[in-house]
């Protein structure tokens, strides 16, 4: 398991609300998500979200009280929406779903979404 994260999206551009430079970033890592993608073998898993809210149009440095996205996937699988999710703990979940490991006792898992076609 690989935890990256990338924190400037949250400390250089969200809570300084650099609208300008929060979608550079976004930008450069869209170019560079191919490459990732490109490496990942058929028993790997990608999840993308965050950790909370940071808009960097909002007022204030604060953190903000959108939702945050939640992207899987693992290569093979069939597009499939995960709806809106109920607590951040399904990320751990699925998790645990993926490692084989002892369910939870908090959040409800997703690996069934993640269907190879």
């Amino acid at each position: 398991m690989i935890f990256t994260n990338l924190v400037d999206f949250d400390e250089k551009f969200g809570h300084r609300r650099n609208a300008v430079g929060y979608a550079e970033a976004l930008a450069q890592f869209d170019a560079f998500l191919p490459t990732i993608l490109d490496k990942l073998q058929s028993d790997d898993l990608l999840m993308i979200t965050a950790d909370h809210g940071c808009d960097p149009t909002a007022a204030g440095t604060d953190h903000t009280r959108e939702y945050v996205p939640v992207l899987a996937y693992t290569p093979g699988m069939v597009n499939a929406p995960l709806g809106e999710r109920q607590s951040f703990a399904d990320i751990g979940q699925t998790l645990a779903q993926w490692f084989n490991l002892s369910a939870l006792e908090y959040g409800e898992g997703f690996i069934s979404s993640l269907n190879k076609a």
